[in-house]
């Protein structure tokens, strides 16, 4: 991936890294704000056979051209396999024909089994002889097991292999895991660039800004959510739809999806319930904050169901669950008046 194809608020921090040495980076931040992006123009950069002054990628180099369409002989992809088929990385033959034959579903951590070949690749010599790349992420979803797997690697890495991990919750790693790498947060966009960000996907500027506050400032949670069809006037109204216990506006929300709505709206309320700004919805959306009790029990709820939204016993029941929860934690404000 060259500069030019990157947001513009990841370009300085590309140029920065590359100034640097160090044998594994640590890329954190919150989601949404290019962390694997990133992660992907900085291998480049370094297994780029006609690198720019600036040391960035040139993106026309058959090393390049390699990276572009997935077979870079010298970059291993780690990630999680859900995480691979979004984002076009091929799966080895036997993951794949165990999920086209339906023995088992695309894995949401980044399996062990992966963690050992990207092992034994940093141990073999450079195919293009530019040195070689392991690249992690989300680098979070590795557990213990996996993790370990990696450590030795990390602490004494063979031959020229470097290592790029990508996280969004840097916090869930092990700790000798960050130890042994360099950290790197990524900065925060400018609601103007990222507004511009948005404009040049061709989502409208009338719509921007709405999706912006939805995505608490991520611009590519932002085009998500633009992409995702839902109009921006559906996420003011959401508020005051859970008040009247309208399971009707999470109808097309996926359980996960809607579990993160209402803890953005259990934050902003929180938030306003102590004197702060809302961050996700307009203050004139909001209703009236509950009581602090009770909304640091659903705060508590729906971490818990965050837990099991992938895997629902019953979405349909769910849903009702978290819509008749809303209801009644958002109706105790008006209980509590005289």
């Amino acid at each position: 991936m060259s500069a030019e194809a990157l947001s513009p608020w990841l370009r300085r921090p590309l140029t920065e890294l590359l100034r640097q040495r160090g044998h594994a980076w640590l890329l954190q931040g919150p989601s949404g704000i290019g962390q694997y992006e990133l992660a992907l123009a900085l291998a480049s950069a370094w297994l780029c056979e006609q690198p720019t002054e600036e040391g960035t990628a040139c993106g026309n180099c058959p090393s390049c051209h390699a990276i572009e369409v997935r077979t870079h002989a010298d970059l291993c992809v780690l990630m999680p396999e859900v995480a691979m088929q979004e984002l076009g990385w091929p799966l080895d033959e036997k993951a794949q024909a165990d999920i086209d034959d339906k023995k088992r579903k695309p894995s949401r951590e980044i399996r062990v089994e992966a963690m050992r070949d990207a092992v034994g690749f940093a141990q073999r010599t450079s195919a293009r002889g530019r040195g070689k790349v392991v690249l992690v992420y989300p680098a979070e979803r590795m557990n213990t097991i996996t993790a370990n797997a990696l450590l030795k690697t990390l602490e004494e890495p063979v031959g020229d292999v470097r290592f790029v991990l990508a996280s969004e919750a840097a916090w869930q790693l092990l700790p000798t895991i960050r130890s042994r790498c360099l950290g790197f947060t990524l900065p925060w966009p400018a609601t103007a660039e990222a507004e511009a960000w948005l404009a040049a996907q061709d989502v409208p500027a009338a719509d921007a800004a709405a999706l912006l506050r939805a995505a608490g400032g991520r611009p590519s949670d932002a085009l998500k959510l633009a992409r995702s069809g839902q109009p921006p006037k559906a996420w003011a109204l959401l508020p005051k739809a859970m008040v009247r216990g309208d399971i009707g506006a999470l109808a097309d929300h996926a359980p996960a999806q809607a579990v993160g709505a209402l803890q953005k709206l259990c934050h902003d309320l929180m938030a306003v319930g102590n004197g702060a700004a809302p961050r996700f919805f307009e203050a004139a959306d909001l209703p009236a904050a509950p009581p602090r009790l009770a909304l640091a029990r659903w705060s508590k709820s729906l971490a818990s169901a965050a837990r099991t939204a992938e895997h629902p016993f019953n979405a349909g029941l769910m849903l009702e669950a978290l819509v008749s929860e809303a209801r009644t934690t958002l109706n105790s404000a008006a209980r509590r008046r005289p």
